[in-house]
């Protein structure tokens, strides 16, 4: 790793868990434990010194650090507070960390990216201080430079760490992190449950990461609500899918279809928004995004893509609508522009092929029947023949 700056994660799992009740770090938090899910986060961030600090049952715990690959860190004054867990695990470093992460272990949820963004700003701004933000309060794990290192080794242990980093304020810079997770602590039961539900939202964005991209990214408000339209619709159709025996992903559903004109008004903006989202710590969405403006091959099977690119298809506005009236004014549009006209001819053929394929599965399609029942009577069709 020629020419990068080497920085540490410091892991402080040494505290009482006295509100918990049990030890919080080996608790079981969705299929790993409390301690591993941050470990994985600093890890899959490309992290490679990982040193988890522990005092309290550290007997238990050792034998766990040393099974997810990280380096276990004694601090016997570990009841005096956290600094003394702080100054164990900066004195365990090597010379050649240029500075290191603070992460608690009972902020089990940072996602990797946000880990990513730190490490970036920290490698490449300067910055002695990096402390992640989400929609304007900061959360954790902070980055500390060497140059500091000394001032606290040198503190009391019953001054606390936030005093002396406040002192070095003028030189801190803030990153915009879209997660949650970096300001969820775990401190009781109820916190753990909490946090054990929030897991649905492992991969996908929830409603405040949501809003914090479209901030982010300057989407109009308008766009934003025509994203909620088509999610809410989104939403009841791959329910009902599901209830007709399919096994699809709905919060991925919902949250591609609720972003997926992120980038509207930009050149390309459904390539543009994909990759806006990657950028921001989704993947998993980004394939949707990309294709729901037109898909790469005429659809065959019922997944999440062809979901949102329907629900798309069926909203104008905030309004759902036939895909008749949606694809009217287009066609009318380019009837003199052979190119453009074939595009929106392929994009509606694409879009009944779906449609086909949701009633075939069961699911009545109709504006008649808007939470996708199955169909009991007459209804108003959403599709008509005017694909050919």
């Amino acid at each position: 790793m020629s020419g990068r700056k080497e920085i540490a994660a410091v892991v402080l799992a040494a505290g009482l868990s006295s509100r918990m009740g049990a030890l919080k770090p080996l608790l079981p938090l969705g299929d790993d434990i409390v301690l591993g899910r941050v470990i994985a986060a600093a890890r899959h961030a490309g992290v490679e010194h990982i040193h988890v600090v522990v005092g309290h049952r550290a007997e238990e715990i050792v034998p766990h650090v040393i099974r997810l690959g990280a380096t276990p860190v004694s601090n016997p004054a570990f009841r005096t507070g956290m600094l003394s867990s702080i100054k164990a695990g900066i004195a365990s470093l090597d010379e050649n960390m240029s500075g290191c992460l603070l992460m608690p272990a009972d902020i089990p949820l940072v996602r990797p990216a946000s880990v990513t963004r730190i490490l970036e700003e920290a490698r490449h701004g300067g910055a002695v201080l990096v402390h992640p933000v989400f929609r304007g309060e900061r959360g954790h794990p902070p980055f500390i430079a060497r140059e500091l290192f000394s001032e606290i080794l040198a503190a009391d242990d019953t001054e606390g760490a936030c005093t002396i980093l406040a002192r070095h304020e003028n030189k801190a810079v803030e990153v915009a992190v879209f997660d949650e997770g970096c300001l969820r602590d775990m401190d009781t039961p109820r916190d753990h449950r909490a946090l054990d539900a929030a897991l649905v939202y492992e991969t996908v964005p929830s409603e405040a990461e949501c809003l914090a991209m479209f901030e982010a990214a300057g989407t109009p408000v308008p766009v934003r609500r025509h994203g909620r339209a088509v999610a809410d619709l989104a939403l009841a159709l791959a329910t009902a899918l599901n209830r007709a025996g399919l096994c699809l992903d709905i919060p991925r559903i919902r949250a591609a279809a609720l972003l997926h004109d992120i980038a509207k008004g930009r050149a390309h903006h459904a390539a543009f928004g994909a990759q806006m989202i990657r950028t921001f710590g989704f993947p998993a969405l980004s394939a949707i995004i990309e294709h729901h403006m037109a898909l790469p091959a005429r659809p065959s099977i019922i997944d999440e893509t062809a979901v949102v690119y329907l629900a798309d298809k069926l909203v104008a506005g905030e309004k759902q609508v036939t895909l008749e009236q949606r694809f009217a004014p287009a066609l009318k549009r380019f009837a003199a522009d052979e190119t453009a006209l074939a595009g929106a001819r392929r994009r509606l053929a694409d879009a009944v092929v779906i449609a086909r394929l949701v009633e075939a599965a069961g699911v009545c399609l109709s504006l008649a029947n808007p939470r996708f029942e199955p169909a009991t009577g007459p209804s108003i069709p959403v599709i008509r023949e005017i694909a050919s």
